[in-house]
């Protein structure tokens, strides 16, 4: 799971100042992704919304059941540094899943272990940069976050199509 922002020139709903844009008016769309980058579920919030308050939103935002877990299957969690709070360990510990989420002020000592070590979490921001090929989704020209979505939908289902004829 990772959020990114992108602009959004015309305001309207679910936007606010961005605050790495110069306060620009912009909006952040938080992604969860399955191991192959397959989008399962998005949320949308204003610019100045930081990630761990999208994290149930987003779990929440999946159109299709979880599967069951268990022991023998665990299920995973990556995301970076800016998640890295105790009330969202606990949530994510709550829906069952192992988190792996690196510590704050950490350096990781896997990295200097494994020099071409790659982090898990870049199948989110490939599956995000998939979503920004579709012009029409970076920079949000939409004033209704309901349209908004409706495209984020359109596009999370075309890539899941796209990925399940290279994958099946």
């Amino acid at each position: 799971m990772d959020g990114t922002m992108t602009k959004a020139p015309l305001g309207g709903e679910e936007t606010g100042k961005n605050p790495t844009d110069r306060a620009k008016i912009g909006t952040k769309r938080s992604l969860w992704t399955d191991g192959r980058g397959v989008p399962l579920g998005i949320a949308v919030s204003g610019a100045n919304t930081h990630d761990k308050r999208l994290v149930e939103a987003t779990l929440k935002s999946s159109p299709v059941p979880r599967p069951a877990v268990h022991d023998w299957a665990p299920q995973n969690m990556c995301q970076d540094k800016g998640y890295d709070y105790p009330d969202v360990r606990e949530l994510l510990a709550g829906y069952g899943y192992t988190v792996h989420i690196p510590q704050r002020g950490e350096n990781s000592a896997e990295q200097r272990r494994w020099p071409r070590y790659r982090a898990r979490r870049w199948v989110v921001e490939r599956t995000h940069s998939w979503m920004n090929r579709f012009r029409r989704l970076l920079i949000r020209w939409d004033k209704k976050v309901a349209n908004y979505l409706g495209f984020l939908h359109f596009a999370c289902a075309w890539i899941t199509y796209r990925a399940a004829g290279v994958l099946g």
